[in-house]
């Protein structure tokens, strides 16, 4: 079963022109994502998916695959689906451009379940969320789960709603020793799609909950199609903003110390 990871790469981010070939400790990011990606034994193959000259060259002058596609395309989905129309794979990864050091090991855990069982069309990944601010950042997209690992809803909202606050997510009772408590689950921007899948989804309409929100998973979940979420430990940065790239630059001189 060949695993092609693909990584959408856009110059004109509305939150940070430019996201891909920011530089984070003297590298630009779009290298960060494609080296970390490349660490994952799961895949056979890594491409950088770009309407942009400027990315393109980049891509190559690290020595990284590149395909260029069209510049109208809709959404991340849309482009994703001209590339996996284009290269020969059983299973497509989408990693988002904004993941600069995503772990092999959160690629590996999105992947396995889907070899396993082969009804289950698509996948993500979601890391717990233990901080406060971070639950209520509309940057940071939650997500719910059932007890089978599937996803039930996504939002930028902090969902659930700690309507009794003597309730711990993991059902049982806080209690006041414990220093950490676990506000909801952090969505990972990353998707393993089978391909016949993936070319199906490109081209459902797009729905409301997808367009209020801007998150194009909830057009799987409204079509009736389930999204697998594996539960990762990772506490990587994900760049949507200025900020984000000064924690990612705090977070690299931490890791290379």
């Amino acid at each position: 079963m060949s695993v092609v990871a693909i990584i959408p790469a856009r110059y004109g981010s509305t939150r940070l022109p430019g996201k891909p070939l920011a530089s984070i400790g003297g590298k630009p990011m779009i290298q960060h994502v494609y080296e970390s990606t490349s660490q994952a034994k799961e895949l056979d193959r890594v491409v950088v998916a770009t309407d942009d000259l400027r990315i393109e060259e980049t891509v190559r002058n690290f020595g990284g695959e590149v395909v260029m596609t069209a510049k109208d395309h809709p959404s991340g989905t849309d482009r994703l689906a001209e590339v996996a129309r284009k290269v020969r794979a059983d299973m497509l990864v989408n990693v988002q451009g904004d993941l600069p050091f995503i772990q092999a090991e959160t690629i590996t855990r999105a992947v396995r379940p889907m070899k396993r069982d082969r009804s289950i069309p698509m996948g993500t990944v979601c890391t717990a969320i233990f901080d406060q601010d971070e639950w209520l950042n509309p940057n940071v997209v939650k997500v719910v789960i059932d007890r089978k690992g599937f996803a039930l809803y996504f939002s930028r909202a902090p969902i659930p709603y700690s309507r009794n606050d003597g309730i711990d997510l993991n059902g049982g009772k806080v209690r006041p020793s414990v220093k950490r408590r676990l506000w909801g689950n952090r969505h990972l921007g990353l998707y393993v799609y089978r391909r016949e899948f993936l070319l199906k989804f490109a081209r459902l309409r797009p729905t409301a909950l997808e367009q209020i929100e801007s998150l194009e998973q909830l057009r799987a979940l409204a079509y009736g199609y389930r999204i697998h979420v594996a539960e990762v430990d990772e506490r990587s940065v994900e760049v949507d903003t200025p900020e984000d790239l000064q924690k990612a630059e705090r977070y690299l001189r931490g890791r290379t110390k």
